[in-house]
């Protein structure tokens, strides 16, 4: 989204622009980017203009721009175009539209599919060349000629994108990996037509042998048509892995959008009229029924009921809205009729505004730049120029060249970074599958370099340490009054509401007492409890100020009760029959039962556990008491821009921090986070604004997850270091001569083979 001066037209490529004012942010969407290396470039092009700070975010194709007068949109465009990339403003994101499913699936992905079905084609063509080359028994009569026939297809149309990638930078005086595969791909592919066509590899009968060493006159025999084709796969392969793993731009904030509600029952006329929530404007009336979302942000004008704003607000009690009080869009109405006029719509709702902070808070994040990206800037180069060396070196030495071809190409195909590029995609796979076991999801690599530096773990406290729903945890009654019975009358009555409370009371009565008895003459007193018949007897079940209106009041062993009940920060429900007040109920949301072990774990991680809630203290330090967290560790009563600003604060003290939540009112702070864990129970914005998922709700598994993540970094870090030891070990003995090119080839497989062998090693993970 961008934050242009308005009115500002979106502009592709080409587009015009207007100048913009004094101290702009703009947005813009950036294309053509392989690596980070990619990244940094256009970030270093765009920090030289005059009054111009940007950042570049390769994981999400964006670039954030700061700049003031003087430079225009276009500028900035063209400045990226001439790096070599292309820039346009993001459109804006597309109104949500009703999914009969409700799951808002997103688009096919093209590009995916298309790199899917070009790694593919070439997986099946490459694997016959492969026998072919490398197993005599199977080299029959003009073998090499299917075998170049079959490569043709590989090196051209599977290896385009890195040609494509390599031609660009070249254009732009730049190398990247993209330049070492192609340079040794098309180097081995052309070796090979110069040798069948010209020299002797295309005889009929001719074997295929290996060689060690660079030997005079054997050059114009060798192909190297398996190692042009297991490269181009093998890079593909590891692209498509990384690919898969890449985090989709703008996941959290079309998620956020998706919450709202799709359609609203406008009053016209008397009339309800159902029209798409786009429709409405400030002031238009419309019905909101028991279990459907409220459209928009509002005020009662009609009816009573309890609305479930915890998606919003973290507050695990349901608020009591009646005539005159306001209501957020997105929340549920979990009781009555309900008619709100619309105050606020569009851009300006709540929901709205909380999608601007995750899209924010997503965007300032610095790129995550690959450990294998920033050493093959400088690693890249100087293999073409060993490469170059080699040929120059053999054709003064021997003044053969055939044997400083084939020296150089040994020199280009066994710096390949074939290893590199599988380094990160295959541990990362392996990693995430094994997480995937246990409950973990990992969305990218970018990810696991931040749990490393994590010292402070901030936890949302409903949904994540609680469970987020209601339920009765203690009864108290008066002498001669059993808990069975006034949990009989009182679940009674209140099963026949649909308030969130009197639902937790029924199911605790139901599971204690069995079958409930039916009620007669039921009635409920909005904002003050229910009343009804109940085998006879007149029960009254809620407020205190409802038994009081019946003359019931509190005798001095209830009103102690519930006092320290909502001390306790716990709702109470008063309960009377046969005209006296007879027993007080106390609900809350509880404490899961591994909450407690889950944080003594994360602990012992070296991690420090901030409790940070919507709720208010009393309730936050009860749950911190229960579950080991320091009381002075504990941010209650905080709005959804309470908690970003929270978990800015402890970043501003030089803590690395990682959020544990599962709401909406979570998703900016996840976000803003650096390392954001959801739990897997929770909403659809928390879970995309996340960087590690809990699928099973357990917060057990956040221990599991930095652990795992840490594994997982190291191996990747193994990777890398075994990648490159065997390049500057293997280098200069391809430049001397040592090394045949199929050698080459053969050694720069084997280094793959290890590096997705050692790769495997975390399917042994175990969970805590």
């Amino acid at each position: 989204m961008s934050t242009t001066t308005p009115g500002t037209p979106r502009t592709g490529s080409s587009g015009p622009t207007a100048p913009a004012a004094a101290g702009e942010r703009v947005e813009l969407s950036i294309g053509g980017m392989t690596c980070a290396s990619c990244a940094a470039r256009i970030e270093k092009k765009l920090n030289r203009m005059d009054g111009v700070e940007a950042v570049v975010n390769f994981a999400t194709e964006r670039a954030r721009i700061d700049f003031g007068t003087g430079v225009s949109v276009a500028d900035l465009i063209a400045t990226v175009e001439r790096t070599g990339y292309t820039a346009e403003l993001p459109a804006p994101p597309p109104a949500a539209e009703a999914d009969p499913d409700g799951a808002g699936a997103a688009a096919p992905d093209p590009d995916r599919a298309s790199a899917r079905d070009r790694l593919l084609i070439s997986t099946v063509l490459t694997v016959p060349v492969v026998l072919l080359s490398m197993v005599p028994a199977l080299q029959f009569d003009n073998w090499q000629w299917l075998a170049l026939a079959l490569t043709g297809p590989v090196v051209v149309y599977g290896g385009l994108p890195f040609h494509r990638a390599a031609w660009t930078n070249l254009r732009h005086g730049a190398a990247t990996m993209d330049t070492l595969v192609s340079l040794g791909t098309l180097a081995a592919f052309g070796w090979s037509l110069w040798a069948l066509f010209l020299g002797h590899a295309g005889m009929t009968g001719m074997k295929h042998e290996f060689s060690l060493t660079v030997a005079r006159g054997d050059a114009s025999s060798s192909l190297y048509l398996e190692t042009a084709a297991a490269v181009t796969v093998l890079i593909l392969l590891g692209r498509w892995l990384e690919a898969r793993s890449k985090r989709r731009a703008g996941a959290a904030l079309h998620a956020l959008l998706d919450l709202g509600a799709k359609e609203v029952a406008v009053l016209e006329g008397g009339r309800e009229v159902r029209l798409p929530v786009a429709r409405l404007t400030v002031g238009t009336r419309f019905v909101v029924r028991p279990g459907e979302k409220i459209a928009t942000d509002g005020v009662v004008t009609e009816g009573a009921s309890a609305v479930d704003a915890s998606m919003l607000t973290g507050e695990s009690v349901p608020v009591e809205v009646a005539v005159g009080d306001p209501v957020t869009g997105a929340t549920v109405n979990a009781g009555g009729r309900l008619v709100v006029e619309a105050t606020r719509v569009g851009a300006d709702t709540q929901l709205a505004r909380m999608a601007k902070l995750v899209e924010e808070a997503q965007n300032g994040k610095a790129a995550a730049q690959r450990l294998a990206d920033r050493i093959s800037a400088v690693f890249v180069p100087v293999v073409i120029l060993i490469a170059l060396g080699t040929l120059v070196g053999w054709l003064l030495v021997s003044n053969s060249p055939t044997e400083a071809f084939t020296a150089a190409v040994a020199v280009l195909i066994i710096a390949c970074p074939c290893a590199l590029g599988l380094a990160t995609p295959t541990a990362l796979m392996v990693g995430t599958g094994r997480g995937a076991q246990l409950g973990i999801l990992i969305k990218g690599p970018e990810v696991l370099e931040t749990t490393r530096r994590v010292d402070t773990v901030v936890l949302d406290k409903t949904g994540t340490v609680t469970t987020g729903r209601m339920a009765l945890v203690a009864v108290h009654t008066v002498p001669g009054v059993t808990v069975e019975e006034a949990l009989r009358l009182a679940g009674a009555l209140e099963h026949a509401s649909e308030h969130p409370v009197a639902a937790a009371v029924a199911a605790a009565a139901a599971e204690r007492v069995g079958d409930l008895p039916p009620v007669g003459d039921f009635e409920n007193v909005p904002g003050l409890g229910v009343r009804g018949v109940v085998e006879g007897r007149a029960v009254l079940a809620g407020r205190e100020a409802l038994l009081a209106d019946a003359a019931q009041h509190l005798p001095p062993v209830l009103a102690e009760a519930k006092a320290a009940a909502e001390a306790a920060g716990r709702t109470t429900v008063a309960v009377g029959w046969d005209g006296e007040a007879r027993a007080v109920l106390e609900i809350a949301d509880t404490v899961k039962p591994t909450s407690a072990k889950a944080i003594a774990e994360l602990r012992a991680l070296g991690l420090r556990p901030v409790l940070l809630t919507g709720d208010n203290r009393a309730v936050a330090q009860a749950v911190a008491a229960e579950v080991g967290i320091d009381p002075a560790d504990v941010v209650a009563e905080v709005l959804p821009e309470d908690k970003v600003a929270t978990v800015r604060a402890l970043q501003a003290e030089g803590r690395s921090v990682a959020m544990i939540g599962d709401g909406v009112n979570d998703a900016a702070a996840l976000a803003q986070a650096d390392l954001g864990l959801a739990m897997g129970t929770g909403t659809d914005a928390a879970i995309e604004a996340a960087d590690l998922t809990l699928v099973r709700g357990d917060l057990r598994s956040a221990g599991d997850a930095i652990r795992l993540s840490r594994r997982t970094l190291a191996t990747i870090k193994g990777n890398l270091f075994w990648a490159f030891a065997y390049n500057v070990a293997a280098i200069p003995l391809a430049a001397a001569g040592l090394l045949n090119p199929v050698v080459a080839g053969a050694a720069m497989a084997f280094s793959s083979v290890f590096v997705v062998s050692n790769s495997l090693r975390l399917r042994r993970f175990k969970a805590a």
